[in-house]
This record gives C-alpha cells, sequence and structure tokens, in this order.
C-alpha cells in the first residue's frame, strides 16, 4: 500500500514568494534597462518639445530630469525653441540611457563639453523631474537657481499672483500636484492670495466661475 506523501505549503512559502519574485525583479531590468554610455556621436533630425528630441534613425529620446510644459501652455514653445537651438543638427553624445517603464529611452545628452539637461534646468523653461543619475545634484542645483531667479516658467510670465493683463478675471484655476484634482479660488476664498497661477502646468485665470466649471474645475472647500 502507497503512502500519501503530505506537503507542508508553510515551509514552502518562502520559495513560492522567491519563484515570483524574481521573475518580477527581472522584468524591471529589461524595462529600466542598464545605464549606458555612447561614446559614439549621433545626429539628432528634429525636436518634439522641450524635452523630447529624434535622433538618427527616427528614435525618440526623452531627456532625463527635464519636465517640459506642453506646447499649448505658457513656456512650452520657449523651451522648444531652446533645445531646438542647443541640438538640432548638432552631433550628441548619449549617456546614462535606460527605458521608462513604458518601454521609451530617456537619457542625458552631451553636445561636445556640456550637458543639455542641465542647459535647459538652468533656463527655468523646463522643470527639474526626480531621477537617479551620475548628474542629478548638479541638476537640482541649477533648477534652484532658475526658481530662486525667477527664470522662464518661474517667472511672472507663468507664474502668476494676480492676473496684471487682465485684471477683470480674477478667478485662479489650480491644479494639485498629488492628487490631480483641479479647483477654482476666487477673491474671499481662505486661500486666495496665497494661491498661485503656474501657467506652465496648465492652470489658469478665468472671468466667472461658469467658465472655470466649464473647464473642468471644482469650487474649493475653503470658498464661501
Amino acid at each position: 500500500m502507497k503512502k500519501r506523501v503530505r506537503l507542508n505549503f508553510t515551509k514552502l512559502l518562502p520559495w513560492i514568494g522567491f519563484a515570483v519574485a524574481v521573475p518580477s525583479l527581472i522584468l524591471n531590468l529589461v524595462l529600466l534597462g542598464e545605464p549606458q554610455v555612447s561614446g559614439d556621436a549621433i545626429k539628432v533630425l528634429g525636436v518634439i518639445d522641450g524635452d523630447t528630441i529624434v535622433l538618427d534613425g527616427k528614435v525618440r529620446l526623452r531627456l532625463r530630469h527635464l519636465d517640459a510644459p506642453e506646447l499649448e501652455f505658457c513656456g512650452g514653445q520657449e523651451a522648444k525653441d531652446l533645445l531646438t537651438s542647443l541640438v538640432e543638427g548638432q552631433s550628441v553624445v548619449v549617456s546614462e540611457k535606460i527605458l521608462d517603464q513604458r518601454g521609451r529611452p530617456m537619457a542625458l545628452i552631451y553636445v561636445g563639453d556640456e550637458l543639455v539637461n542641465q542647459a535647459m534646468l538652468a533656463s527655468g523653461w523646463v522643470r527639474y523631474h526626480s531621477d537617479q543619475t551620475s548628474q542629478r545634484e548638479a541638476l537640482k542645483a541649477a533648477n534652484h537657481s532658475a526658481r530662486k531667479n525667477n527664470l522662464g516658467v518661474f517667472s511672472q510670465k507663468c507664474w502668476q499672483k494676480e492676473n496684471l493683463a487682465n485684471p477683470g478675471c480674477n478667478i485662479k484655476a489650480n491644479i494639485d500636484k498629488s492628487t490631480k484634482v483641479k479647483k477654482y479660488y476666487y477673491p474671499g476664498c481662505a486661500q486666495y492670495i496665497w494661491t498661485v497661477v503656474e501657467l506652465d502646468i496648465g492652470e489658469a485665470w478665468f472671468c466667472s466661475e461658469k467658465e472655470a466649471q466649464a473647464a473642468g474645475f471644482v469650487k474649493a472647500d475653503t470658498c464661501r
């Protein structure tokens, strides 16, 4: 008579967890890739916007640590124009290239000895995006300097507490950076005087509550 073998699943659980974790780890490594440095210069065929270029071979490449405004927002065209002046038609060296979670290539790029990512952040026309590269601290410092000196999107052109161009349209529409909730404030709301309209990220001024609501914003809880 054959003996029944009882499996002790409690003892097997660590091995099951290991078996599940390993494929996940491998997948992440494939998606993110290993940092790569290319010693060969690659020609830039064009510029999509303030943080994305097209390389020879029609390969799109995003610049690490950069978050440029959409072209229709304040500073979007300025960011694209600056990047165009720095790289279009030039040969760039690609450094620390990885793939993001969507499989899109990202990297630091150099024209000669100039780190283009740093030049863009120093201009203030792009925002700093947190990332892990060897140049992280220098890039953070460039962004900090641009903010401190009110350059680019941090200037009155895009960063506004008052609507100097059209004072009658004084409803401030804000987008929460964490939750993406869209709220508006009018004079009399508790937080109104401290609220900043950052036009480069899609915030806006409106002349009426109806306009703000039509654009998808809701009245802030602090408004009477």
